[in-house]
C-alpha cells in the first residue's frame, strides 16, 4: 500500500501495479476538482485478508477525518458495491470503470448516486490514460492490457476487472514516451494478463511484438520489465528478446501457482509442472544470467503435504528466485471456495516454507553477484534494484531515479547487496 500524505484530496493503493498506475489516473482528475477535501480508497480483492487491511484503513481514516469524504473504489469495490457501501465510514462506492473518468470525480454539483458500479463484463475496450508520472516512486508502471478471459478456479479478479482488452500500441508508446521525457529510467508493463496481450486487437499482436516495437519507438528508455507472466503464453517474439534486448532486464516473474499437477488442474490453470521447469531451463539457454521469479499458493484446497511438497521442490528444480507467496484465501463464487478446505493452519506453516525457500535462493544467487558490476535504479535512501531485481545499497551520494554502476561488495544482512564504489550511468 502507498498513500499521499495529507493534502486536500489523498489517494490510498492497495495491491497490484495496475492499482498503482490507475491510482494516478485518478489523482490527475482530482487535481483539477479539488473543490472538497476526499480520500480515495483502491482497493485489492485477490486475497481476503487485502480485503480486511482496507477496510481497516477505512475506519481509521474515518476516525481520524471525521469531516473527509470517503470515497471507495478497486476490485473489492467492484465486487461488492453493498459492502461497502453499508460501511457507516463510508460516503461513496465507485467501480473499476467509472474511476478512470474524469466527470466521477468532477466539482461538485449535482447530487452525487452513493453507488456508482457498472457491469464490468459489459466493458469491451480499455481507454487510454497519459499519466506524466507515479508519486514517490522512482520506476512507472504502464498498463497495456485490462481484465481476463481465464477462469481460474481460485480467482475473483476477473469479476472485478472484467474480459480481457489491449491498450492499442500507439498509446502504449505515447504513454511510454511521455514517462521517459520526464524522467523516468525503468517501465514495468502492467495488466492483469498480459501475456494475452492483443487478442482482441486488429492483427492480434503479441506481448513480445508490442515490447519490440515499444523500445524501437521509444529509443531513450533504459530498463524495461515485465509484470507476472503465464509461462505457457511466453510467445517467440517475447523470447527473442530476452536472447537480443539487453533493456529487457534479465528478470520475469511467471505465475507459476502450484508445482502439483493435479492441483494446477484443480486451479484450471492452462501448464503442468513440467512445463515451468522446461520454460525456465529454455530461458536460461537464451540468456544465462536470467532470474526467475514466481507467484505460488499454499494451501489450496485438497493439497497434501506430498502435492505441497513438489511446490517446494520446484523452487530449486525450475530455479525460481523472487517469490510472492499467498496462504490459500477463500474467495466467495469462486469454484475452489467450494472445494475441500486445507486448514489454515497448514496454509500459513506451508506459506512460510514456502518463503524460507524463496528467502535462500534469493540470498545464495545475491552471493553468486558479489565482486560483480551491478546496475542499481536508486529508489529511495541510497538503495534500489538491480537489473536482476535484488535489492542493493549504494555508498555515495546519488539520487531517486540514478542509474548507478557499482561493484558489490557484500550482503547488507537483509538477503542484498551492497555497493562499494558507484559512477552514474550516462543517460
Amino acid at each position: 500500500m502507498n498513500a499521499r500524505p495529507d493534502t486536500q484530496t489523498r489517494i490510498e493503493t492497495f495491491g497490484c501495479r495496475l492499482n498503482a498506475f490507475e491510482s494516478e489516473v485518478m489523482r490527475g482528475h482530482l487535481e483539477t476538482s479539488s473543490d472538497r477535501r476526499r480520500i480515495v480508497f483502491n482497493t485489492c480483492a485477490v486475497t481476503a485478508e487485502a480485503e480486511r487491511q482496507a477496510r481497516q484503513s477505512i475506519r481509521k481514516a474515518r476516525r481520524e477525518n471525521p469531516d473527509a469524504e470517503i470515497i471507495v473504489t478497486g476490485c473489492a469495490a467492484q465486487i461488492d458495491p453493498d459492502g461497502y457501501v453499508a460501511m457507516t465510514e463510508v460516503d461513496r462506492v465507485v467501480g473499476n470503470e467509472e474511476k478512470l473518468r474524469a466527470e466521477t470525480w468532477a466539482p461538485a454539483g449535482a447530487e452525487e448516486p452513493r453507488v456508482l458500479v457498472n457491469d464490468i463484463m459489459s466493458i469491451n475496450e480499455t481507454a487510454s490514460h497519459l499519466v506524466p508520472g507515479f508519486e514517490g516512486r522512482a520506476r512507472a508502471f504502464v498498463q497495456v492490457q485490462q481484465g481476463c478471459d481465464h477462469r481460474c478456479t481460485f480467482c475473483i479478479i476477473p469479476f472485478g476487472r472484467g474480459n480481457s482488452r489491449s491498450v492499442p500500441i500507439g498509446e502504449i508508446a505515447r504513454q511510454a514516451r511521455l514517462l521517459v521525457e520526464n524522467g523516468y529510467r525503468e517501465l514495468v508493463l502492467t495488466g492483469v494478463d498480459i501475456t494475452s496481450y492483443g487478442g482482441d486487437l486488429p492483427g492480434r499482436p503479441s506481448l513480445g511484438q508490442l515490447i519490440r516495437r515499444l523500445l524501437a519507438q521509444v529509443p531513450d528508455l533504459p530498463r524495461l520489465r515485465l509484470s507476472s507472466v503465464d509461462p505457457v503464453e511466453i510467445d517467440d517474439d517475447l523470447l527473442r528478446l530476452v536472447a537480443e534486448e539487453p533493456r529487457l532486464m534479465p528478470h520475469l516473474h511467471l505465475s507459476v501457482q502450484a508445482g502439483d499437477d493435479l492441483i494446477l488442474k484443480r486451479m484450471k490453470r492452462r501448464h503442468l509442472r513440467d512445463d515451468v521447469i522446461q520454460m525456465a531451463a529454455r530461458l536460461r539457454d537464451l540468456r544465462p544470467d536470467i532470474v526467475l521469479g514466481a507467484d505460488i499458493i499454499a494451501g489450496f484446497p485438497t493439497e497434501t503435504e506430498t502435492m505441497f511438497q513438489r511446490s517446494l521442490d520446484l523452487v530449486a528444480e525450475a530455479g525460481l528466485i523472487h517469490l510472492h507467496v499467498f496462504p490459500y484465501s477463500e474467495r466467495e463464487g469462486t469454484p475452489a471456495a467450494r472445494m475441500p478446505q486445507v486448514a489454515k493452519a497448514d496454509r500459513k506453516r506451508r506459506a512460510a516454507l514456502l518463503r524460507a525457500a524463496g528467502e535462500a535462493a534469493a540470498k545464495s544467487f545475491a552471493e553468486t553477484r558479489i565482486g560483480r558490476t551491478e546496475h542499481v535504479l536508486i529508489e529511495k535512501d541510497n538503495a534500489g534494484l538491480t537489473e536482476h531485481f535484488i535489492p542493493m545499497v549504494v555508498d555515495g551520494p546519488c539520487q531517486p531515479g540514478d542509474i548507478v554502476e557499482t561493484v558489490a561488495a557484500n550482503l547488507d544482512g537483509d538477503g542484498g547487496l551492497r555497493g562499494a564504489t558507484r559512477d552514474e550511468v550516462a543517460a
